[in-house]
């Protein structure tokens, strides 16, 4: 579904913690820089710097340098190029960042060893200003009545999501740093599930449990970036206690096959931020026109290459192929996929593989069909599983009973539901989504709500300005369905 283009890139961060926000002006027309502690522990503490242009022209290049004290150094990154000299830490972009358009910004982030704060900031080479430090607004309260609050005001108990591992990643990327812990285990999803694999018709976790995972999806990450900054996904983590966020990379409308390079870079960072914060992260090749996916087959190789030889080493990622196929036969899907999942395999032997079903991915019975063709003729590929979609306003008992019928002998994943019309528009049909989620918690099939966006649509999960605003956490700044949808993800995981 298209979307409209926002203009600012990212928000700084909302506080995970009571924490400190110095603000660096320049003069008029000129770049600025904000600093904000976003969690912070015993021995450390993460940030966030935005770079802004106020101004009406572009910046084609930016860099920003931070002098913290002795006994306190960066030593991970993300969404920049780091350098350190002595106490000086010198951030550049990662590359598809560099450009600033008039009155749009970028962010990037960092962890600190060491609790020291920065004693100095300059932004191309000019002087910041203004570095004082004042709290930051608390995150709203959670509402009367839902799971055990979870706001990110308070100081967390950390505790790492996953052991730290080589990584085929830039130097700068982040591979694993202190979250909260937040299930009844005593962990985040990650540290408690480790990597996953498909066993059976279910999704188990490395002890060989069945499980099920609950979360979001992103709009197209291209039009809505400012939805997802470091303060979207400490919110999803912390206050909604999402296992799993969907990355969505639409192919065509100005996505991957216009700057494949830039795009692919969105998607390994938030890839690291997921694993940051402990959730599990649903890489998705966003095509829906045109319906055959073998169009995109290339790209697909090429893409898929470079994300599962980057993410290799990382427990949290899964592949989504193929969104939605549509006007094509299965027996296309299959051949698309296992010309696919080998480039995978080559890189990443254990990561699980999801592939898009007949008719828009609703295994064929949008389009006439049924599951029964998957069934008599599956991929050829282990660890796979069989993407479901539906829309509760629009898709009812029929496709239930397809679903029911499919789980007894397909691996489902549901990546992508809405709570209104197949259009993404229009009003919450509240009984439908409530029987679709008591079927899919029933079968233990995972599922990604479409969708963590602010666009003014029915499928929205944020109000409109609510990304710009950088206020994701609580009911506040939630539309109905997503007060709906978080209600559900917030009550207790089974792991």
């Amino acid at each position: 579904m298209k979307r409209s283009v926002k203009t600012i890139l990212a928000a700084a961060f909302a506080a995970a913690a009571v924490s400190a926000v110095a603000f660096f002006a320049l003069p008029a027309s000129a770049e600025a820089a904000s600093f904000t502690v976003t969690n912070s522990w015993n021995s450390g503490y993460q940030g966030e710097i935005t770079v802004s242009n106020p101004s009406s022209s572009k910046i084609d290049r930016w860099k920003v340098e931070l002098t913290l004290p002795a006994g306190s150094t960066i030593g991970q990154s993300w969404n920049t190029t780091l350098a350190a000299s002595g106490q000086t830490f010198t951030f550049t972009p990662a590359g598809w960042n560099a450009s600033i358009a008039g009155g749009a910004a970028t962010s990037f982030g960092f962890i600190v060893n060491g609790t020291g704060r920065p004693t100095a900031c300059t932004v191309n080479g000019q002087a910041c200003t203004g570095l004082t430090g004042t709290p930051a607004t608390s995150s709203p309260a959670a509402t009367p009545g839902t799971a055990t609050p979870t706001a990110t005001t308070a100081s967390p108990t950390v505790s790492p999501t996953t052991s730290p591992k080589p990584s085929t990643a830039s130097p700068t990327a982040t591979t694993a740093s202190p979250t909260p812990t937040r299930t009844a285990t005593g962990g985040t999803p990650l540290a408690v599930n480790g990597q996953l694999k498909v066993c059976g018709v279910n999704l188990c976790n490395a002890a060989g449990k069945k499980i099920q995972l609950r979360g979001v999806s992103s709009h197209g990450i291209h039009w809505f970036p400012s939805c997802y900054t470091g303060a979207a996904l400490d919110a999803l983590a912390t206050d909604w206690n999402a296992d799993l966020f969907r990355i969505a990379m639409y192919v065509q409308e100005g996505g991957y096959e216009s700057d494949p390079s830039g795009l692919t870079g969105k998607v390994n960072s938030l890839v690291d931020q997921a694993e940051a914060r402990g959730m599990y992260a649903l890489i998705d090749f966003h095509v829906l026109n045109p319906g055959d996916p073998s169009f995109n087959l290339g790209r697909a190789k090429e893409f898929f290459a470079k994300v599962a030889a980057r993410n290799a080493d990382k427990k949290n990622v899964i592949y989504e192929i193929a969104n939605e196929p549509n006007g094509v036969s299965w027996a296309t899907i299959k051949s698309y996929a296992e010309q696919v999942i080998p480039v995978i395999r080559a890189n990443d032997p254990d990561g699980i593989v999801v592939v898009g079903t007949r008719g828009w991915s609703s295994l064929g019975v949008s389009e006439g069909s049924s599951s029964a063709e998957i069934v008599s003729n599956p991929v050829n590929a282990s660890n796979v599983m069989y993407a479901f979609h539906f829309y509760a306003a629009s898709h009812r008992d029929d496709y239930r009973a397809e679903v029911q019928k499919a789980a007894a002998s397909l691996p489902l994943f549901v990546t992508e539901f809405g709570t209104v019309s197949a259009s993404g528009d229009g009003a919450v049909d509240t009984a439908g989504t409530t029987a679709w989620l008591d079927l899919l918690d029933k079968l233990k099939i995972s599922y990604a709500n479409w969708n963590f966006g602010d666009k003014s649509e029915g499928s929205s999960i944020l109000k409109p300005g609510a990304c710009s605003a950088g206020t994701f956490a609580g009911t506040a700044p939630l539309t109905a369905s997503g007060q709906l949808i978080r209600s559900r993800i917030r009550t207790a995981d089974d792991f």
